[in-house]
C-alpha cells in the first residue's frame, strides 16, 4: 500500500523561511527540555529546506557540481528552553553573501516567542579539491531579491 502522506517543506514569508518542527521525545533530557545540541540539529533542517525551497537539493549539488555547504561559525543565544511537544517554527534568512561565504539568520520561535537566535557562517566548497568556490549566482539572485 502506497500512503500519500506530504513531508514538513516549510514557506516562505517575503525573504524569510519557515519550516515547523515538533518536539518529541527524542529531542528531550529526563525533564523534558529540549537538549541544547538539538537547535543546531533544527537549524539545519531549515537551511537544507530553504534550498530546497528555492529549486535545489544539497544532493543535486553534490552529484552535479561536487559542491555543498559547511559550516564555518556558528553563534547561539539561548533565551527561554523548548519543551516535549512544543510545537516550533525554525526561521532561516540569508543575510549576507560574499563569494564563497554566506551569514544566515535563523531564530527559534515557539509561537511570538523568540527561544533561540542563530547566526550561521557558511562556506560553499568544491567537496574534490577541499576549496572554496563561489557560491552560485542563482543561489545569491533567488535568496537576495525582492
Amino acid at each position: 500500500m502506497s500512503y500519500n502522506v506530504s513531508v514538513a517543506q516549510g514557506q516562505f514569508f517575503d525573504k524569510v523561511f519557515a519550516l515547523p518542527v515538533r518536539i518529541y521525545y527524542e529531542d528531550t533530557d529526563a525533564g523534558g527540555i529540549v537538549y541544547y545540541a538539538n537547535y543546531l540539529k533544527f537549524a539545519e533542517r531549515a537551511r537544507t529546506e530553504y534550498i530546497r525551497a528555492l529549486g535545489c537539493t544539497q544532493s543535486e549539488a553534490l552529484e552535479e557540481e561536487k559542491c555543498g555547504f559547511t559550516v564555518r561559525h556558528v553563534e547561539i543565544d539561548y533565551k527561554r528552553p523548548a519543551r516535549l511537544d512544543d510545537e516550533l517554527v525554525i526561521t532561516c534568512e540569508l543575510q549576507e553573501v560574499k563569494g564563497a561565504a554566506a551569514v544566515m539568520h535563523q531564530e527559534v520561535l515557539r509561537g511570538d516567542d523568540v527561544l533561540a537566535t542563530i547566526e550561521v557562517k557558511v562556506a560553499y566548497i568544491n567537496l574534490v579539491k577541499l576549496r572554496p568556490v563561489r557560491i552560485p549566482e542563482w543561489l545569491k539572485t533567488r535568496s537576495l531579491d525582492d
